[in-house]
């Protein structure tokens, strides 16, 4: 923790940073924490696992130490494209803020009715802290019963990924909501031309960081299977009988191809649960927890989880579908080969995926290694 007192936080902020078993800031947090900390606007680009979450956390939870709080007041706002980053960020909120008397709430779409008047009473009675996806947000806002008139800063994370999934319009919308006064922090994992606009619209002369942008882990190890698309379930079942991995992650395109994968590797007597639209919130949260804790070993996962979810130690990631993106195949081999350790990746392509193999080869600027058959 030592090399977080340059930062000269309040004692409570670096008792929570201590109980988190954060040793030394990464590279987005030496940059970014001193910028905000000094009031600016930051547009920061760094890839998935880089500790950008921090980077925001920490000066924001420093400022509000400092503050005469006034219990029914909103100050930050974070917006997120998803509720399992919702859930993330509110786990680190947990964590950081242990010895702060703060109070935050995740304001994200599914559950019950129970749910909603929990996320309601939070708002109304205010919470310092407010981490939202944006169309739950805006449905709260449009009761009129949210009041973020004494709002300081506004934070915009995964912000590639909230335009992919068509949330400019709302982020506009909300954005006209609020104080014209206030501090802009957006985060993004690539930086396209449309987030670099959007960011001249809504940011004031922002301190710009990049790091190792759109770029993966270096101890991460890439492979390809060139596959016949039938021939992609019995791979997967090949490669699961050969070894016992601690940590995996399967993405497929579908739900579809995701229970059906789900159903071949439980044949095996492996630890797997299978994460998709199908299931309710309270299931996907279960999902989760166990595969964090390792009570599972391996998650078959859509999409859903391809960003924004900060799962530690895995040792294997696997494309059964090349990402639609290459953006998507930096973040989904983003989850291995975490903190300095190794991990591989490996990438199933039939012929209708070659196209989307060379545009991620062009990304990247190599070649991805070309497993033998039979390997």
């Amino acid at each position: 923790m030592s090399e977080f007192k340059q930062f000269n936080f309040k004692d409570e902020v670096f008792q929570g940073i201590d109980a988190m078993g954060y040793e030394k800031p990464t590279p987005i947090q030496i940059e970014a924490i001193p910028a905000i900390m000094e009031g600016k606007d930051v547009l920061g680009c760094a890839q998935t696992g880089t500790g950008k979450t921090a980077a925001f956390l920490l000066p924001i939870l420093n400022r509000l130490c400092d503050k005469d709080i006034e219990g029914d007041k909103i100050y930050t706002m974070i917006i997120v494209p998803t509720r399992e980053l919702a859930l993330q960020i509110d786990q680190q909120l947990e964590g950081f803020g242990y010895f702060m008397n703060l109070s935050f709430i995740s304001v994200y779409g599914g559950g019950d009715s129970s749910t909603w008047e929990q996320q309601k009473t939070a708002l109304v009675m205010g919470a310092e802290i407010v981490i939202a996806t944006p169309g739950r947000l805006l449905s709260h806002l449009a009761l009129g019963y949210v009041d973020l008139s004494h709002l300081e800063c506004l934070i915009l994370d995964e912000a590639d990924r909230m335009l992919d999934m068509g949330f400019y319009d709302d982020i506009m919308t909300i954005i006209k909501l609020l104080p014209k006064k206030r501090q802009n922090l957006l985060f993004s994992a690539t930086m396209p031309s449309r987030i670099r606009t959007m960011a001249k619209t809504i940011l004031k002369n922002p301190v710009q960081i990049d790091i190792a942008a759109s770029k993966p882990a270096d101890g991460a190890i890439q492979g390809v299977y060139m596959l016949e698309e039938q021939q992609k379930l019995d791979k997967i079942v090949e490669l699961f009988s050969k070894d016992e991995v601690a940590g995996a992650i399967v993405f497929a395109s579908s739900k579809i191809r995701v229970k059906e994968i789900n159903s071949a590797l439980k044949k095996l007597k492996l630890s797997v649960a299978a994460i998709h639209s199908d299931l309710d919130q309270k299931e996907r949260e279960q999902v989760m927890r166990d595969f964090k804790n390792r009570k599972l070993q391996i998650l078959v996962a859509t999409d859903i989880i391809s960003r924004g979810i900060d799962v530690e130690g895995l040792d294997l990631i696997i494309n059964y579908d090349v990402p639609r993106d290459p953006e998507d195949y930096i973040h989904r081999i983003g989850r291995t080969a975490r903190a300095e350790k190794s991990g591989v990746a490996l990438t199933f392509v039939s012929k209708k995926d070659i196209g989307g193999l060379k545009k991620i080869e062009r990304f990247l600027g190599k070649q991805l290694f070309k497993i033998p058959s039979g390997s």
